[in-house]
C-alpha cells in the first residue's frame, strides 16, 4: 500500500507551511519548527484557534512606544509614565534589551530604543537610527546621565563612540556598561548577576 495515496496532499502541504514558517523564527531550525507544529497538532483544537486569534490581533495590539520606542500596549509606555524614575536614559540597541535590564531590577531609569547599530557594510548609518531623538530628549528631558548598553561588538562599539561625539556639546555624562559583558557577546542572553556588575561598574566615556 502506497501511504501517501491515504495521506490528503492538503495535510502534508499545511504541515510544511506551517514548519517553513515557524523555522523562520531566531533560534528554530526544522526539527524545532517541526516538533512545535505537531505539538499543536496533538493539543486541543480550542489552543490552535486561540493562538491564532492571538497572532491574528498582535500587530494590532503592539505598538512602539513614542517616546523612547520600545514595545507596548499604551503609548507612552508604562516605564515613560512613571514619573518616579530617574532621570537617567539607557541607550540600547533592540526592544527586546529593555526587558532583560527591566528584569534585572538594577536600573531605575528610562529607555531609549537606537533601532540596531550603526553598520555601514549592512546600509545602516546614523540617520536610520533614532539617534537624533535621543538628542531631543536629553536636551528637553534635563537628563543626569546618559548610559550607552550596546552590545560589545566592533558595530556597537562604533555606534557608542558616534552617540558620545554627538552628545559632548549637550554636557550630560555619558557612560558606558563596564566588566561583565564579554567582547562579542549579546546583551540579551546575559544574566541578572553580570547585568548587575555592568551598570555599578559603568565608565566615563
Amino acid at each position: 500500500m502506497n501511504y501517501s495515496e491515504n495521506v490528503p496532499r492538503k495535510s502534508i502541504n499545511a504541515i510544511d507551511r506551517l514548519t517553513s514558517l515557524f523555522s523562520r523564527l531566531p533560534g528554530l531550525g526544522k526539527k524545532s519548527a517541526g516538533r512545535l507544529v505537531y505539538h499543536i497538532l496533538d493539543a486541543d483544537p480550542g489552543y490552535a484557534r486561540s493562538l491564532g486569534e492571538e497572532l491574528l490581533a498582535f500587530h494590532q495590539a503592539i505598538k512602539r512606544c513614542s517616546r523612547c520606542g520600545s514595545y507596548t500596549e499604551s503609548d507612552p509606555c508604562a516605564i515613560c509614565s512613571d514619573v518616579s524614575r530617574e532621570k537617567v536614559i539607557c541607550v540600547v540597541e533592540r526592544a527586546q534589551d529593555v526587558r532583560v535590564i527591566e528584569e534585572s531590577k538594577e536600573f531605575r531609569g528610562h529607555f531609549h530604543v537606537l533601532g540596531g547599530v550603526i553598520a555601514p557594510l549592512e546600509g545602516v548609518n546614523p540617520e536610520n537610527l533614532a539617534i537624533g531623538e535621543l538628542i531631543v530628549r536629553v536636551r528637553r528631558e534635563e537628563i543626569q546621565e546618559v548610559i550607552l548598553a550596546m552590545n560589545p561588538t566592533v558595530e556597537g562599539d562604533t555606534t557608542a563612540l558616534y552617540i558620545q561625539k554627538v552628545l559632548k556639546d549637550t554636557g550630560v555624562p555619558v557612560t558606558r556598561l563596564a566588566s561583565g559583558l564579554p567582547v562579542g557577546g549579546d546583551l540579551e542572553y546575559a544574566d541578572r548577576l553580570t547585568l548587575s556588575r555592568s551598570f555599578r561598574g559603568r565608565i566615563q566615556m
